[in-house]
């Protein structure tokens, strides 16, 4: 069988690249594609009974049914301890080149398209010789280039990054456009890229659902205490610090929206402020203060929920940001979403090869159970072009 690579890259972390992967994984099963799925460097790591684990395969394997283990799909866990180790010459780039190509074999062995997810950035994985662009070559994979935008100055990583691939850039999609900066890429951005020779597959405008976490979600994930309950299923998608006079924050808090604003349970005039701006979805406390009955009686008041969360104001910022920055391709419904997205959005055809006829579908089988063909075995079928 004549299997298609498509490697999906991204400019930098959180900016859809698994939700876009596995969106065309079902649009591919849609089309009656055979699909195959690998994240050679897993960069989402969390601990999972001893072992660290990546979250996306996983998530791979479960939404598009498939029949491979972990290790296959998930050749390297490009953890700390990695990192550390390769630093000091204790990996051979060489042996993990051809460990991750053999497990590629292995998984590509019945498919009509294999997805390889990229790494953190399309850079991740260059102390060890393998970018994305090192894996593309050795995967002889094209590549999909997901990227954000919110200003012209954006455009110089995605230039960058295209002449890396090289030929194998297939075209750039950019993710999770906020209205703002929609037409301005449009108008001027797509036309410079193109200008360039580098093809624009699709510019999918942000949809909060897909951008943030629920108030609800993101206590669970910071094992947060719930001091009031407030409007839990609000979204959060950016957080403030406080650590300001109370005038002062006030200002600094209504300049924003679907924000949680984090500082310390002592902090009365902060919280106060908070309380007072409209787009500050949810207020998280930490250092083990809990405020005065009055300060979350207004909480109360106000719809506001209130999250005591243990661990000092900064270290509490990294975390909730890792939440929000991971969360948007966590279920079923996410990648249904960003499938419905891409197909009104981007030129799916280009990826996956046109959609067939009915009719066509049923010669293209017809053709490929009949014994007497004797056509060259490993010639693309017009699903496979590309």
């Amino acid at each position: 069988m004549h299997t298609n690579t498509l490697l999906v890259a991204s400019i930098q972390e959180s900016t859809g690249k698994t939700a876009v992967t596995l969106a065309l994984g079902r649009l591919a099963q849609e089309r009656g594609l055979d699909v195959g799925y690998m994240k050679p460097k897993g960069t989402r790591l969390q601990s999972n009974v001893g072992k660290t684990l990546d979250e996306d395969p996983m998530l791979a394997r479960e939404l598009l049914d498939l029949d491979c283990e972990m290790h296959q799909m998930e050749p390297i866990v490009y953890s700390p301890t990695f990192v550390d180790g390769a630093i000091r010459g204790q990996e051979d780039p060489e042996e993990l080149g051809a460990l991750i190509e053999e497990y590629f074999e292995q998984l590509a062995a019945n498919c009509g398209l294999m997805l390889v997810e990229g790494g953190g950035s399309w850079t991740t994985g260059g102390i060890v010789d393998l970018t994305d662009v090192d894996i593309a070559s050795r995967l002889d994979a094209d590549v999909l280039l997901v990227a954000d935008y919110e200003n012209p100055g954006d455009l110089d990583d995605v230039v960058a990054a295209a002449e890396a691939f090289g030929d194998r850039l297939v075209g750039v999609l950019f993710n999770g456009v906020n209205d703002a900066a929609f037409d301005d890429l449009e108008q001027q951005g797509v036309p410079f890229l193109e200008g360039r020779g580098i093809p624009v597959l699709g510019v999918v405008p942000r949809e909060r659902d897909l951008a943030g976490v629920t108030v609800e979600d993101l206590a669970a994930e910071l094992g947060a205490d719930v001091a009031v309950d407030g409007d839990s299923g609000a979204y959060v998608e950016r957080f403030l610090v406080g650590a300001m006079g109370g005038d002062a924050a006030l200002r600094y808090f209504r300049r924003t929206k679907n924000a949680a604003v984090i500082t310390g349970g002592d902090r009365a005039e902060i919280i106060t402020a908070a309380l007072e701006a409209p787009g500050v979805n949810a207020i998280i406390l930490t250092g083990g203060h809990r405020p005065s009955p009055a300060v979350l009686g207004k909480a109360e008041q106000k719809g506001v929920p209130v999250l005591l969360v243990t661990g000092d104001t900064l270290s509490v910022v990294d975390r909730a940001e890792t939440v929000v920055n991971t969360g948007r391709a966590r279920d079923e419904e996410t990648i249904t979403r960003m499938s419905e997205l891409l197909y009104d959005h981007a030129d799916v055809d280009a990826l996956l090869g046109p959609e067939e006829s009915g009719a066509d579908a049923a010669d293209a089988a017809e053709d490929s159970a009949d014994p007497e063909d004797t056509g060259d075995s490993d010639s693309p079928t017009d699903a496979d072009e590309a």
